[in-house]
């Protein structure tokens, strides 16, 4: 029964914790701009650069890389904690699941949130540290060549999925790509309209 209470608390906190809306609070104190309604109307990093840059070039760097560092490390942070208690790989991938659901849909902001590929990654580099290394190096090179934010993590999203099953045919202590498949379901469902914008060739650069 300790050991429940111990899993419910860990999948609550995961939830809330990643539920932190750090883009959101960034540009409204250092920028004094409401994210939620400019721009795209997300709170990641990419529409916090693409916003606060239209007043000040110099600040949408640092807190779109601040958003992007925080968004990850609110993943990492919950299944390094969950680690230490001890959790089997069972716990620690729903605690993955939850972290990437906390952050799209946060109780912090009505149950909308980001698009979840920071903290997609920062979970996935704890869980799978080399497949999810092989997926940022993509998501970076083609983020540097496209220069299109959407389209690279979709692409980088790919490249994880590709990796984890040639290195992980079977996903240790579970046995299934099942959790994998739901983070990279909710992002690519976040993706939804920048899909949509990419098929009509509307798709902004950064």
């Amino acid at each position: 029964m300790e050991l429940f209470n111990q899993n419910i608390i860990l999948y609550l906190a995961a939830y809330l914790i990643a539920g932190i809306p750090f883009g959101y609070l960034l540009a409204k104190q250092f920028a004094g701009v409401d994210i939620k309604n400019e721009g795209s109307g997300n709170i990641g990093a990419t529409n916090v650069l693409r916003v606060v840059k239209e007043k000040d070039p110099s600040l949408a760097k640092k807190l779109g890389a601040a958003t992007l560092f925080l968004d990850a490390i609110k993943g990492i942070v919950v299944i390094l904690a969950a680690k230490m208690l001890g959790a089997p790989e069972s716990v620690l991938w729903t605690i993955a699941v939850l972290a990437v659901i906390g952050h799209c849909f946060s109780a912090f902001l009505f149950f909308e949130g980001g698009k979840g590929v920071a903290t997609g990654f920062g979970v996935l580099l704890v869980m799978m540290p080399i497949p999810a290394l092989i997926a940022i190096a993509v998501w970076l090179g083609a983020g540097k060549g496209l220069k299109i934010s959407s389209l690279s993590s979709l692409i980088g999203l790919i490249a994880f999925l590709i990796a984890s099953y040639i290195l992980y045919p079977e996903v240790p202590g579970i046995g299934s790509h099942a959790p994998i498949w739901v983070i990279a379901l909710i992002i690519t469902y976040k993706h939804i309209p920048n899909i949509v914008r990419l098929f009509k060739k509307e798709e902004g650069k950064v």
